[in-house]
């Protein structure tokens, strides 16, 4: 009888642990293109994501169906991950709304590469993400400055990251931005550079950063054109760097700055 109550007693403790477990946050990754270019690295990129979040006990759901994004759907997600998404992306205003409603809701955003040449005519999604892409040099290797070594999407860097990329120039930066990495202009090869950015920002051109935004956490990478980017351990580290601190793994006041809501 002893034996019995004692191994109901076992069973009831590992069900109320198993019970109690907090259960494990979801992402979407959404990869929807418009009209116009689309990256080949998107089916890398989803790859990346998945290993991501397996490590880090996350479960990811993948979608390019602009449908996904309604304020019901949208309420189960710790993250949007807009990995390489471009040009429209989505179809109505309702689904507009609901990515404006989910980031007001406390919603958590991750941009990747051209996330900035999405909804270029939406000038709310441009302040978001912080900056709207312009345009960039050829793909070629350049030197990149890391302007904050403590930030969990660059704590794996030295002083200079020297990588091959597209180096994205864009505008409309939000001021609230966190700048995380910046191109180092010298080191550029681009016949129009003076055209823009020219010496608008001396010899640095952000192109990463976190910031607060109307409630959300947002953090964007120019980074990350080619497939091979991906399978980079580096660059892994500062994708999954970039994701935790929009989780929240992260205290809010260390690497961002505020910004009311409207």
């Amino acid at each position: 009888m002893k034996i019995k109550l004692l191994l109901l007693t076992a069973i009831f403790g590992l069900t109320t642990v198993f019970s109690n477990s907090p259960a494990k946050k979801r992402i979407l990754v959404y990869t929807k293109n418009g009209k116009g270019y689309v990256h080949k690295n998107i089916p890398f990129s989803v790859e990346a994501w998945k290993k991501i979040g397996e490590a880090n006990n996350l479960i990811v759901d993948v979608s390019d169906d602009s449908g996904v994004m309604n304020k019901e759907n949208l309420a189960q997600y710790s993250c949007l991950v807009f990995s390489n998404t471009c040009n429209d992306i989505f179809d109505t205003e309702e689904q507009r709304q609901a990515l404006v409603d989910y980031i007001h809701a406390g919603g958590a955003y991750v941009g990747v590469h051209s996330a900035s040449d999405s909804e270029k005519d939406w000038p709310w999604y441009a302040a978001m993400v912080g900056g709207k892409f312009k345009r960039h040099p050829a793909f070629q290797p350049f030197e990149i400055k890391v302007i904050d070594k403590n930030h969990p999407a660059t704590s794996m860097l030295g002083e200079t990251w020297k990588k091959e990329d597209e180096c994205y120039y864009m505008n409309e930066f939000n001021p609230n931005n966190h700048v995380l990495l910046a191109a180092d202009m010298r080191t550029v090869k681009d016949s129009e550079k003076e055209v823009y950015p020219g010496r608008t920002f001396g010899d640095y051109l952000p192109l990463a950063w976190c910031h607060e935004f109307e409630g959300g956490r947002v953090f964007y990478t120019a980074l990350g054109h080619d497939s091979k980017d991906y399978v980079d351990p580096v660059f892994v580290q500062h994708l999954t760097g970039g994701l935790l601190w929009a989780l929240g793994e992260y205290p809010k006041e260390a690497h961002s700055k505020k910004k009311n809501r409207k």
